[in-house]
C-alpha cells in the first residue's frame, strides 16, 4: 500500500481548519477594510449603505417585514456560518480535542474567563446607564478567523501547540456566544413556531437514531428548521448550530478526515464558502461607518470605550489569568513548548471580536444607529488594537527552539 493513502488519511482536521481560517481571516481583513472604505468615500457612501437595505423580499415574518440585502446576510447567510460552527463544536467534543474532560479544562476555563472579565470591564464602564446594558456580551466574543489570520502571517513564530489552544478556546467561546444569542438575544417568543421548530429537530434526532446518513435528507430539514426559528423570534442563526447537533458523525481516533462521516464531508464542503464569501460578506455588510462628523473624541464615549477595554483589557486579563492559575494550582497545564510570553500573545489577539461582536451588538441595539456606529467603532478599535499589540508580542517573544536550549542549559547548570 503507498503512503500518499496513507498521509491523507492521518491528516489532521484541525490542521486543516486552521488552514483554511488563516486564509480567510486574511480575506476577512480586507472586506473590513473595504467597507470602511465604500462608508467613508463620497459617493461610494450612499450607494453602500443603500445597497444594503435594498428590498429583496419577501416577507417570511411580518416581525421584520420584507427581506433586505442586510437580513439576507445576518440572518440567512450567517446561519451557514453558524451551522459551520455548530459541525466545529460537534466533532471537537465527540471526536476531538475536546472529547475527553481532560483536554477540556484549560480551554472551557480560558473561554469562561475571556467571556467574564470583558462583560464585566463592559459593565464597569457603562454602569449608570442602563439604555447600553444590554450591550455587555458584545466584548465577550473572539473572532477565530481573523487572530488565526494573524498568526498565520507570524509564521513559525506561533508554535502549532499556541495556534490549537487558540482554536479550542474560540470554539468553546463560540458554544458560548450561541448560548448568550439564544437566552439572552430573543424577542417575544411565537410559541408555535418554536413548537415547529422542535418538532423538526426531534425528526432529525430519529432519523440519527435510526441510521439515516444522507445529507440529502438532513439538508432541507435543516433549511425548514431554520425557517421556524425565523419565525419564533430566536434568532435565525441559532437553527444552524440546532441542525449541526443532528448531523450524524463517525468516530475516527486518528484520522479525523473519515470520508464515510457525514459531518466530516458537510464541515469540508462548507469551510471554503464560510472563509471566503459568507463571513467576509459579513464583515463587508456590518464593518463599514461613516466617520463624516466624528470626532475622536467618540473612541471616549462610554459605549466604544466599554467595549474596546472588554475586548482588549478583559481578554488577555481573563485568559491569561486563568491559564496562569490552572498551571499554578495543577487543575491543567500551559500549552506544551510555549512561554508565557507566548501565551500572552494569543490572549491578546484573543480579544480580536470582530464578526462575532459586531453580531451580537446589531442584536444588542436593533434599530438604533447611533448605537450601531459606537459599537462598530469600538470593535474595531478594541480589535484594531488586540491585533497589533498581540502580534509586536508573538513577534518579538522567543521562539520556542531558543526556549528548548535554555532549559537544556538550565538543566545542565
Amino acid at each position: 500500500m503507498s503512503r500518499a493513502p496513507l498521509l491523507h488519511r492521518a491528516r489532521s482536521a484541525t490542521r486543516d481548519f486552521l488552514h483554511s481560517e488563516a486564509a480567510g481571516g486574511i480575506v476577512l481583513i480586507g472586506a473590513a477594510a473595504l467597507a470602511m472604505i465604500a462608508a467613508n468615500v463620497p459617493g461610494w457612501r450612499e450607494a453602500y449603505f443603500h445597497a444594503l437595505h435594498l428590498e429583496t423580499g419577501p416577507v417570511i415574518s411580518p416581525r421584520y417585514g420584507p427581506m433586505n440585502v442586510h437580513l439576507w446576510i445576518n440572518d440567512a447567510a450567517m446561519a451557514l456560518f453558524f451551522l459551520l460552527v455548530g459541525l466545529e463544536i460537534k466533532r471537537e467534543f465527540v471526536d476531538g480535542r475536546l472529547a475527553s474532560w481532560e483536554r477540556r479544562r484549560l480551554p472551557v476555563l480560558a473561554a469562561a474567563a475571556g467571556m467574564a472579565v470583558p462583560a464585566a470591564i463592559y459593565l464597569f464602564v457603562t454602569r449608570g446607564q442602563s439604555e447600553l446594558a444590554s450591550g455587555w456580551a458584545v466584548p465577550a466574543a473572539t473572532d477565530i478567523a481573523f487572530a488565526i489570520g494573524v498568526l498565520a502571517i507570524l509564521g513559525k513564530r506561533a508554535p502549532t501547540a499556541l495556534k490549537l489552544f487558540l482554536t479550542t478556546v474560540a470554539i468553546v467561546d463560540d458554544l458560548g456566544a450561541v448560548a448568550i444569542i439564544a437566552l439572552f438575544y430573543t424577542a417575544g417568543l411565537d410559541l408555535a413556531a418554536l413548537a415547529a421548530a422542535g418538532g423538526v429537530m426531534l425528526a432529525m434526532f430519529a432519523l440519527n437514531r435510526f441510521g439515516v446518513r444522507r445529507l440529502a435528507v438532513y439538508l432541507p430539514l435543516a433549511a425548514v428548521l431554520w425557517y421556524f426559528v425565523f419565525l419564533s423570534g430566536v434568532h435565525a442563526t441559532v437553527a444552524g448550530v440546532a441542525a449541526a447537533m443532528m448531523i450524524p458523525i463517525t468516530r475516527s481516533p486518528g484520522a479525523p478526515d473519515d470520508a464515510q462521516s457525514p459531518l466530516h464531508r458537510l464541515e469540508h464542503a462548507l469551510h471554503p464558502w464560510s472563509a471566503f464569501l459568507i463571513v467576509p460578506l459579513f464583515g463587508f455588510a456590518n464593518a463599514g461607518v461613516s466617520l463624516h462628523g466624528i470626532s475622536p473624541a467618540i473612541l471616549l464615549a462610554p459605549l466604544p470605550l466599554g467595549i474596546a477595554a472588554g475586548l482588549f483589557l478583559g481578554k488577555q486579563l481573563g485568559i491569561l489569568g486563568s491559564v496562569w492559575i490552572a498551571h499554578k494550582t495543577g487543575f491543567a497545564a500551559k500549552p506544551g513548548w510555549s512561554s508565557w510570553p507566548q501565551i500572552y500573545g494569543v490572549s491578546l489577539l484573543a480579544g480580536i471580536g470582530f464578526t462575532m461582536s459586531l453580531f451580537i451588538g446589531g442584536l444588542a441595539f436593533p434599530g438604533n444607529e447611533a448605537l450601531a456606529d459606537e459599537v462598530k467603532i469600538g470593535v474595531l478599535a478594541g480589535s484594531v488594537l488586540s491585533a497589533v499589540a498581540g502580534y509586536l508580542v508573538l513577534r518579538f517573544a522567543p521562539p520556542r527552539r531558543m526556549l528548548a536550549l535554555k532549559l537544556i542549559a538550565e538543566r545542565q547548570d
